[in-house]
């Protein structure tokens, strides 16, 4: 077995505990309009979209690796969100030593062993579709103009677009590795419909917290590139660093769902 060369983006806004593992890469997402340096590398070197981060989130980091980073395999998480070591879902949740339960670089190479992609778990709505879920928390129009470009300019994804709108489970945050061909492959089909619904969606009204959507937007349509190109891919539990307000979570999922209450800010 040939090693593998594995760059995971961590991408981080603020200073925080990085992993040791040689397979990370801290990156400062934004780092263009950042007000201080957290002493991360930037996303604002080479071809980039770093001073759009207020609307492309994390995105930035992915597009800044697909024009300037080298590796087999390229892939991103969050500095508070991880893709696990563990195998099972409990098992990550059980674990006391978050930091400990990170998904190693040994791990990686032995799973893209048989697989093209690592995803985290899919995460479950349970009564809320994907289109419902983003309607209550969100502007559904975000997901009808995604769907209008997609049907203009790559017309053979759209029947994938809305089934995977109806589902209730769906692989979130934009977290990911993959390999190489399939990395750049994706992220030239996702900054074509990108680009053009930025043209279309008025952000001028927007919260800081709103006009993120394009984030939110991209978290979506990662399951239908993948599976309308049947990737091969393994799910690996999510594992997040720091405590987790579940009952606030719970409290504005409900909120939202039966009050249409949006959501204003993340948990």
């Amino acid at each position: 077995m040939s090693k593998k060369n594995i760059k995971v983006l961590v991408a981080a806004h603020k200073k925080y505990w990085m992993p040791s593992d040689e397979m990370y890469l801290p990156l400062h997402v934004g780092h263009a309009i950042a007000k201080q340096e957290i002493g991360f590398q930037g996303d604002d070197s080479g071809e980039n979209i770093s001073a759009k981060n207020a609307n492309y989130c994390e995105l930035t980091g992915i597009y800044w690796a697909w024009k300037n980073l080298d590796a087999d395999y390229i892939g991103l998480v969050h500095y508070r969100r991880y893709i696990s070591n563990k195998n099972s879902k409990l098992a990550a949740m059980l674990c006391q030593d978050k930091q400990r339960a990170i998904l190693t670089s040994k791990k990686a190479q032995d799973v893209l062993e048989h697989a093209d992609v690592i995803v985290p778990t899919r995460r479950n709505y349970y009564i809320e579709t994907l289109y419902s879920h983003y309607e209550h928390t969100h502007d559904h129009r975000h997901l009808d103009i995604t769907g209008e470009i997609i049907q203009l300019i790559c017309p053979e994804y759209y029947e994938t677009y809305k089934r995977m709108l109806q589902r209730k489970s769906g692989h979130m945050f934009n977290m990911f590795i993959m390999k190489k061909e399939l990395y750049h492959a994706y992220c030239e089909w996702l900054f074509a419909i990108l680009g053009q619904v930025e043209q279309k969606v008025d952000t001028s009204a927007m919260t800081p917290y709103e006009a993120r959507f394009m984030g939110r937007i991209s978290e979506l349509l990662l399951d239908v590139w993948m599976e309308y190109n049947q990737v091969n891919y393994k799910e690996l539990p999510c594992i997040q660093l720091g405590k987790e307000n579940w009952p606030k979570k719970i409290k504005s999922f409900l909120a939202a769902k039966f009050k249409n209450q949006k959501y204003g800010q993340s948990f």
